[in-house]
């Protein structure tokens, strides 16, 4: 089995997330991608998140109709800080040795992967997909002390846009895949304003997203219900 990991906070969930979930999958021929939303994140002040269970169930409406998505409340059920060497040990005991992980991120979280709890053990448990991000680019990677071995060359081309996909091994035996998708504008941050100050969604959200946050009462200033 392929399975791909998407984490986030899903602040709430939007179209970016799942197109950048359906691509990953069909790229990478994954047979299923499952979301991860974050229960107490490490590198988020407190207090920025709507309640977890508003986020749980946002993703839940938002990929009921895709059968090769799939939700797990592993982290949110976690006490105390969640990182993500400890989620992909889980999963890869709840999978079993047959399932490949493929850890799905935007190139803006990787570039702070070193900061993260047993970084280069991650590296070694599972293949990581870095995802294109606006203003990052995929050169910043060669400075990062972990990967030597990644050639400047093709992140060049990756930035330069004459290049889509990138495969690199690494001295661990695994390798990195690089994808540039094409930009998608949605943002969380915009959404919750929008919200926020009455403005019109213009479809950045999956309809029964939309309904559930004005029902919920979510990422409005006076709200209290959250």
């Amino acid at each position: 089995m392929r399975l791909g990991l998407l984490g986030g906070s899903f602040n709430p969930i939007h179209r970016c997330h799942l197109s950048i979930a359906e691509s990953a999958r069909r790229l990478l021929h994954l047979d299923r991608v499952l979301f991860i939303p974050t229960g107490d994140p490490p590198h988020k002040q407190p207090g920025t998140l709507a309640p977890a269970r508003h986020r749980y169930q946002m993703v839940k409406l938002a990929i009921q109709d895709q059968p090769a998505f799939a939700l797990t409340d592993i982290e949110i059920r976690r006490t105390g800080k969640s990182y993500s060497i400890d989620t992909v040990r889980a999963l890869q005991q709840e999978y079993g040795p047959n399932t490949a992980i493929f850890f799905i991120i935007g190139l803006d979280a990787f570039l702070d992967l070193p900061s993260w709890k047993e970084a280069e053990c991650l590296l070694t448990l599972c293949h990581f997909v870095v995802i294109s991000r606006p203003s990052t680019t995929f050169l910043a990677v060669a400075s990062m002390p972990l990967f030597p071995e990644v050639p400047k060359a093709e992140l060049l081309e990756l930035d330069a846009a004459r290049l889509e996909r990138a495969d690199v091994p690494l001295r661990n035996g695994r390798s990195l895949t690089f994808l540039r998708l094409p930009p998608c504008e949605s943002s969380a941050s915009d959404i919750r304003t929008r919200v926020s100050d009455g403005r019109p969604l213009a479809n950045l959200l999956p309809p029964l997203v939309e309904s559930y946050i004005l029902r919920e009462g979510l990422y409005m200033e006076d709200s209290e219900r959250i």
